[in-house]
């Protein structure tokens, strides 16, 4: 039977008063009555685009949605499990609105089906219901690969290459693996221990992981197919570099980027000094900064500034929402000119306003500076959040575009150099989880028929 409410079942949250003093997560997660309402709410349509248009790795999602709306939910794991390495992660945090959900046929004339929500509530049951999977370490097939970086990308061919008997190991240039699913992501709203039972997993299946270790800085490709006798390797280091406002006082004490601010929070569990926050940045990464500044004791005011309109901002509507609930500002067409110092510290943020000129070619409109509209905000914290970049200057015999993006064939990640492979974001630029997850399945596919080859 299906549920023919135009409503999707709401997932229950703590309260954002209560939530805005703690990291616990934001979202507490279906029931399993709840799970199934939602999923009967799935028409089973005959082309179902959420799978062929939305997902990445093109997840059956019709198929482990109908398993939920019987009660079949280790049936409807098992499914999900074919495609998806990470389902507990992805469930957490891709942007379904953009992908899954986005296609979504129940979407046309009310919401769509929760599907993020009933795929985090199917790999949760599984976790606390079936322990872990792994019986034993698998076998040797007497080839090694080394993936480089311990993300989505890195995390899914890891663990499909140990799934095929290569020696597999990571090298990770933090100090724990999980790449930025660890150190980008707050725990509000993905709990550490949802991603250490996925490293446990790599662990359980026999990688072996070199930490503090980065490629360019600690080793080399060469090194690695030559002095240390690996067979392939996969290259899967992220895009970490930071983007800069590239405005006078940008270096400032107290002016930060968005992933050193969530690092420091995420590994080091340090929360700074501040009154006065600004984030500048519309995307999902300035969503996590913001939401996390909330949390600063001692934070009197939090805003965003972004020089485009609601309708342009890049963030997903769902946490935008959340980071208005819990006190956060948004101030819209405005864009920062430069940094106010007091005493070598920033103490302000100098914008101007702006307005958006008529659509170009392709239709998207540009923010122009309105003449006579400067005015100055107070803030002794800002933190950029415009977007991060390739950080590959240092990596030899590999080639790259003019970005510093490694050039890998999009269905193999096969690279210049023979037995190198890239994927995820080192290679398209930051995207999605499961875009990177993607990536890696791929690539592990790849280097298992390369290496058969050779």
């Amino acid at each position: 039977m299906i549920n023919m409410s135009k409503e999707a079942t709401r997932m229950p949250m703590q309260d954002p008063v209560v939530r805005k003093q703690n990291f616990d997560e934001a979202a507490l997660g279906y029931t399993e009555d709840m799970a199934i309402r939602e999923a009967m709410r799935c028409l089973r349509c005959r082309k179902h685009p959420c799978q062929t248009d939305g997902c990445p790795v093109h997840n059956n999602i019709p198929e482990f949605i109908a398993k939920v709306s019987e009660g079949e939910f280790d049936e409807a794991y098992r499914i999900l499990r074919e495609t998806t390495s990470l389902p507990a992660v992805c469930g957490r945090v891709c942007p379904q609105y953009l992908q899954c959900e986005g296609k979504c046929v129940r979407a046309k004339t009310g919401r769509p089906v929760a599907i993020g929500a009933l795929e985090r509530f199917v790999a949760d049951y599984h976790r606390e219901n079936a322990g872990n999977d792994i019986e034993k370490e698998n076998t040797d097939n007497g080839k090694k690969v080394a993936v480089i970086g311990s993300g989505p990308a890195g995390i899914a061919c890891a663990g499909d290459l140990l799934d095929l008997d290569y020696r597999v190991t990571v090298f990770e240039k933090e100090k724990v693996l999980g790449g930025v699913l660890a150190y980008g992501i707050p725990e509000f709203r993905l709990p550490k221990d949802i991603l250490e039972k996925e490293i446990e997993g790599l662990y359980a299946k026999g990688v072996k992981a070199e930490t503090e270790k980065a490629l360019g800085r600690d080793f080399s490709v060469d090194d690695l197919l030559d002095s240390l006798g690996f067979d392939a390797v996969f290259i899967a280091n992220g895009a970490g570099r930071a983007v800069r406002l590239g405005i006078p006082g940008q270096e400032a004490d107290g002016v930060v980027s968005a992933s050193d601010f969530l690092e420091k929070i995420n590994l080091e569990k340090k929360l700074p000094e501040a009154k006065n926050i600004a984030i500048v940045g519309g995307g999902n990464v300035a969503m996590d900064a913001c939401r996390c500044a909330a949390r600063i004791p001692g934070a009197e005011k939090v805003m965003i500034i972004y020089r485009r309109s609601e309708k342009e901002m890049p963030a997903d509507p769902k946490e935008l929402k959340e980071a208005a609930d819990e006190g956060v500002e948004v101030m819209y067409l405005t864009a920062p000119v430069a940094v106010e110092i007091k005493d070598n510290r920033a103490a302000g943020l100098k914008c101007v306003k702006m307005q958006l000129s008529d659509p170009d070619e392709s239709g998207r409109r540009k923010p122009v500076a309105i003449p006579d509209s400067e005015f100055t905000v107070e803030a002794d914290l800002i933190i950029e959040a415009i977007g991060s970049g390739s950080d590959n200057d240092s990596v030899k015999g590999v080639d790259s575009d003019l970005k510093g993006y490694f050039t890998a064939d999009p269905e193999t990640g096969m690279t210049s150099r023979p037995g190198v492979f890239a994927g995820g974001d080192t290679v398209t630029g930051p995207k999605t989880v499961i875009s990177a997850m993607g990536a890696g399945k791929r690539a592990a596919k790849a280097i298992d028929r390369y290496l058969l080859s050779v």
